[in-house]
């Protein structure tokens, strides 16, 4: 089962009801900035890995107050892959409304003391303004942190990404010219224990380097896996999958 930190308790909770009912996952951006772009990208892992578990989840977001920053908070963290999020709702409100995660920033969490349900933390993004020019590597590179740990976003790291995105790229291209194979039973366990523990991307990423390196795996396993891993992370693996090499 899916669990995150709760922010209150420092404790893990579940993020999904017992019986399976749906999952409110309420995201807090007071300002349009980098702080608030890794909050939406939280949320929106939170609910790939809900659905992944056959939860279903309602988006919600309580954004910046402005029309001018709401819509550009919304086209950038589009660019990032970000699902969309309904503007406003109130707690207990929508289909089926259920369980309530927030999420926010560290800040934000601490000072908060009103709302109710389980609040899932995120820390703190530097420099002020990243370089959304190739967003899937910005993604990559804030997925390399664990989102309690604070990132720093430095041309060092983002180069590193598109670097490593674009070899997973070749490598998912040319694997997928060989017959699927399923994914090793051993691989799911080692990717859902690490998504379904506080959304652990990193140790994700670490699953899928032991994959790309492992000599044992059949490329058409390795194919799958990181097609598999990709309903989490949201990284466009096989966008390449039939262009020339």
């Amino acid at each position: 089962m899916l669990h995150i930190i709760d922010a209150r308790t420092e404790e893990p909770a579940p993020a999904a009801p017992v019986r399976r009912g749906p999952t409110r996952v309420q995201a807090h951006v007071p300002a349009r900035d980098p702080a608030g772009l890794r909050v939406l990208l939280v949320a929106d892992l939170l609910i790939r890995a809900l659905e992944l578990d056959g939860t279903p989840a309602w988006a919600v977001l309580s954004g910046p107050a402005g029309e001018e920053d709401g819509a550009r908070l919304r086209a950038h963290a589009a660019a990032l892959g970000i699902r969309p999020f309904e503007a406003g709702g109130t707690a207990g409100s929508g289909p089926g409304a259920g369980q309530t995660v927030h999420v926010m920033s560290e800040g934000h969490a601490a000072a908060d003391d009103a709302t109710t349900g389980t609040t899932l933390a995120v820390a703190p993004v530097e420099p002020a303004a990243p370089d959304l020019a190739d967003p899937d590597a910005l993604r990559l590179a804030l997925l390399s942190r664990h989102h309690h740990a604070r990132v720093e976003l430095g041309a060092a790291a983002v180069d590193e990404a598109r670097d490593t995105l674009a070899r997973w790229r070749r490598a998912v291209a040319r694997w997928a010219r060989q017959p699927s194979r399923p994914v090793p039973g051993e691989v799911r366990d080692r990717l859902r224990d690490a998504w379904e523990d506080d959304l652990d991307t990193p140790a994700v990423l670490r699953v899928l380097r032991r994959v790309e390196e492992d000599p044992d795996l059949p490329d058409g396993a390795r194919f799958e896996t990181y097609a598999y891993a990709d309903r989490f992370l949201g990284l466009h693996l096989a966008r390449d999958v039939g262009a020339p090499q």
